[in-house]
């Protein structure tokens, strides 16, 4: 066999294991047995160490050494075409950095993080910090390790922080949320001098959870989500899981007084699903059949919530629907009104179900405890009073406890270090890009108010999608937009949009 051929054979393998490991995480989060949690740490630990030892194995390290210097990345051979280079650019960057992490420690990790994600969902639905600091005091000393190993950027943080945006620095994201803080601040205070005020009561009536889930499913097939090569389930934090195209898992997560909640996590899973589903299936196990980045990944779970799910035009076509399923809850509340409850601004305790304005603050807040802990060695045992003292700086509020706290989020259970930056870059790509598709579809908004999103989703595909790994994050978005990466188009879009519900001048 050529060198290529022997390469893609070995990734091919390796991200079938990849998709078993992927389908037992899906189901230690959905339908697992409590009691199952040993065993299956110790599944997911061998499936980890199989795929781990597949990828840096003789045969792939042989004949990609045939085609490139494993030490600077430098082609062997130049007959290859640009995208033929980019892929072996791609292998070579993903084979460098698993080498670098010994086996032994790749098995421990993965066994820790599935025993430390249970962990998790016990100590935030029982309220104990307690219970889960260990847990999470091991996993922090882990990321370091492995950020040790790594060695990339110029501190601890950044080799986190490349796994999910390559190329992508702290110094890079800090100066990004100084761009925002500088327009965001200003702006949510004028929210809340304003006279005017957004009646948010409508959605915390009692919603029954079938009606919602069924009113979720349906909004979900229609942008585009096929239910033939995915499904929807539920879970104690909403994500999207994947397999490969053809097998695309989400969550969701419903509660009676709380509509908001259930059909906007609903949308942002299914832009994530429809990524996955969009990938190309013929190039299945190799970089250009996989996603960009964590933050171009963001970018269409957050287009396809706020962009479009928080738009007047999908109103128009959703809000009748929704009125049908809930008469009686709806029957006095018009669609303005409903489209300005959707978009109230307030502080709020819990990240996924902040407004849009208020949103990037939470993940400002988790920016810098997670330099803390990874790079100034914070003690984890004193996370909770750090949460909450954050928390009243950027939000001005305080969570009454943990769960509503510290202990909301999934991330950190399972060494998602470096993971928070990617959501503001996301919704920083999603401006970006969603303005150049109004741009190259004329009639975008009246197209999403008639219920037909094939255009959007068309362009996504074409022009996001399609591509896989063949462009680095900050490429595509020149590529696409003709700009660098800013903060200016989602703050204007941000400005835009909240002067004209508050009545803001």
């Amino acid at each position: 066999m050529e060198p290529r051929e022997i390469i893609l054979k070995e990734l091919l393998e390796a991200s079938h294991l990849q998709g078993i490991e992927a389908l037992l995480g899906w189901d230690q989060e959905t339908y697992m047995p409590e009691g199952a949690g040993a065993a299956r740490s110790e599944q997911v630990a061998y499936i980890t160490t199989l795929m781990h030892s597949k990828l840096v194995g003789d045969p792939l390290k042989n004949a990609l050494e045939e085609l490139i210097d494993l030490q600077t990345g430098e082609l062997r051979i130049m007959t290859l075409s640009d995208r033929e280079t980019r892929q072996l650019k791609e292998i070579w960057r993903d084979y460098r950095q698993e080498s670098l992490l010994p086996t032994e420690f790749v098995t421990n990790l993965a066994k820790h993080a599935s025993v430390s994600q249970q962990a998790w969902v016990r100590a935030r639905k029982d309220n104990d910090f307690a219970f889960f600091e260990p847990f999470l005091t091991e996993m922090v000393q882990l990321q370091k390790e492995k950020a040790n190993y790594l060695g990339v950027g110029t501190t601890p943080y950044d080799s986190l922080l490349d796994q999910f945006e390559p190329d992508m620095t702290s110094e890079k994201v800090a100066s990004l949320f100084t761009e925002i803080r500088e327009r965001l601040v200003p702006l949510i205070q004028n929210i809340r001098e304003v006279k005017h005020r957004v009646n948010g009561s409508v959605l915390t009536k009692e919603y029954d959870v079938d009606k919602q889930w069924d009113f979720g499913i349906a909004m979900l097939e229609g942008i585009g989500f096929n239910s033939n090569m995915g499904r929807q389930d539920r879970s104690a934090h909403p994500f999207t899981t994947s397999t490969h195209p053809t097998d695309v898992r989400t969550t969701t997560r419903l509660r009676e007084n709380d509509l908001k909640s259930a059909l906007l996590s609903t949308l942002h899973e299914g832009g994530h699903a429809l990524y996955e589903q969009g990938l190309p299936a013929e190039e299945y196990g190799n970089p250009l059949g996989q996603s960009i980045s964590l933050g171009i990944h963001e970018s269409q779970s957050r287009m396809w919530e706020n962009l479009v799910g928080l738009s007047p035009s999908f109103w128009r076509y959703a809000y009748p629907k929704l009125q049908a399923k809930f008469p009686d809850q709806l029957r006095n509340t018009d669609q303005e009104m409903f489209y300005a409850a959707m978009n109230r601004v307030r502080p709020s305790l819990i990240r996924v179900e902040a407004d849009e304005a208020t949103y990037n603050l939470h993940i400002m807040l988790r920016f810098e405890i997670e330099k803390m802990l990874i790079n100034e060695d914070f003690p984890v045992a004193e996370l909770p009073q750090l949460w909450n003292e954050k928390m009243e700086e950027y939000l001005g509020v305080t969570p009454p406890t943990d769960s509503e706290g510290v202990l909301q989020d999934v991330h950190w259970s399972f060494g998602a270090f470096g993971y928070f930056p990617t959501y503001t870059l996301g919704n920083l790509y999603s401006v970006q890009f969603y303005n150049q598709a109004k741009l190259d579809l004329p009639g975008l908004d009246e197209s999403c108010a008639r219920g037909d999103f094939s255009s959007l989703l068309g362009w996504l595909r074409e022009h996001i999608h399609s591509v896989g790994r063949g462009r680095k994050a900050e490429e595509l978005v020149k590529e696409i937009t003709g700009q660098e990466l800013s903060a200016q188009p989602f703050m204007d879009y941000l400005e835009d949009k909240y002067k004209i519900i508050y009545n803001i001048d």
